[in-house]
């Protein structure tokens, strides 16, 4: 009789394991898992999805995607997700090869990738490569987050009204900040528009919004700097007389402090106009942390500096 209990009992749990695994797994289930790369297309997919996706961003805040080599763990997220979203055009260099073998197995979305190529831009000096840095023209992100928006109804079709009244409503966000954006930008006088940061990363913000831009470096961090880049920038400040320069959150500030120096040993005082936001946005929780906030704190700050 003991053994009979025993044995019943042992069965019991059993069939009781098996339940909550199934309710476990259905439940897993009610929300699509999306990992993607940089923070400014997890805010993406966090404001079309909504409730209906679990966002899983690989690079925080001040993380370089040019230099970005995945991690054991954001392996087993990528195995996971039920759909990945990065953002192509080289950007994610070292993660091509991870981006391939993915594909084979699960939607796999470079949110870049219906951009018409005749809008991009092809600077001579990146080797024949698309600049990948899309999120600074407001409208073509607009287009990212279209891409976004087709990606999750097509896995997602149950939500399909949800993804596009979500889409809907941020994109009417984004258009007030591409206005935004070109408003401010006019209110600083002509000659000051000169932006100059580490790196040449802000070269369809100053296509879009009228604006001069010059990095130390190229396109990619991945790419050196020395000591003839240096003095160019350094003769350009001072013939120019421009006032400020700034450093970028995701790149160390050591190259733009030699600038400033050189600057100030011909005679020109050039100060550090603010921190901005280029390859990563700020801490969650922030204005910043979000793709919106970024952009209107690069805006501002850059107005605060040159006008």
């Amino acid at each position: 009789m003991i053994f009979f209990l025993i044995g019943w009992a042992l069965i019991g749990c059993s069939e009781k394991s098996t339940t909550q695994g199934n309710i476990d797994e259905g439940k897993s289930k009610e929300k699509l898992t999306a990992v993607t790369t940089i923070g400014m297309i997890a805010d993406i997919v966090a404001n079309v999805g909504k409730e209906h996706v679990e966002v899983m961003p690989l690079m925080g805040p001040g993380v370089d995607p040019h230099l970005y080599k995945a991690t054991q763990g954001d392996i087993g997220k990528l195995d996971k997700a039920d759909i990945i979203f990065y953002n192509g055009l080289n950007l994610e260099g070292k993660m091509g090869d991870i981006f391939v073998r993915m594909a084979n197995q699960k939607p796999t979305i470079a949110v870049s990738e219906k951009i018409d190529p005749g809008i991009l831009r092809e600077p001579p000096e990146f080797e024949g490569h698309y600049d990948p840095h899309i999120w600074f023209n407001v409208k073509l992100w607009m287009q990212a987050t279209e891409r976004v928006k087709e990606a999750l109804i097509k896995e997602d079709a149950a939500h399909k009204e949800d993804y596009e009244q979500n889409a809907a409503a941020y994109l009417k966000k984004l258009e007030e900040l591409d206005t935004y954006a070109k408003e401010q930008i006019a209110s600083i006088p002509e000659a000051s528009r000169v932006l100059v940061t580490a790196h040449d990363a802000f070269g369809y913000f100053g296509d879009a919004y009228g604006i001069k831009v010059m990095g130390l470096q190229g396109i990619s961090t991945d790419a050196e700097y020395g000591l003839k880049d240096v003095q160019n920038l350094v003769n350009v400040l001072v013939n120019q007389r421009i006032k400020a320069v700034f450093i970028e959150s995701s790149v160390s500030p050591k190259a733009i402090e030699a600038v400033v120096q050189g600057a100030k040993e011909k005679g020109h005082e050039v100060k550090i106009g603010g921190e901005l936001f280029s390859d990563a946005m700020g801490e969650a929780g922030t204005p910043e942390g979000t793709y919106i906030g970024m952009v209107r704190h690069n805006i501002d700050s850059i107005v605060a500096a040159l006008k």
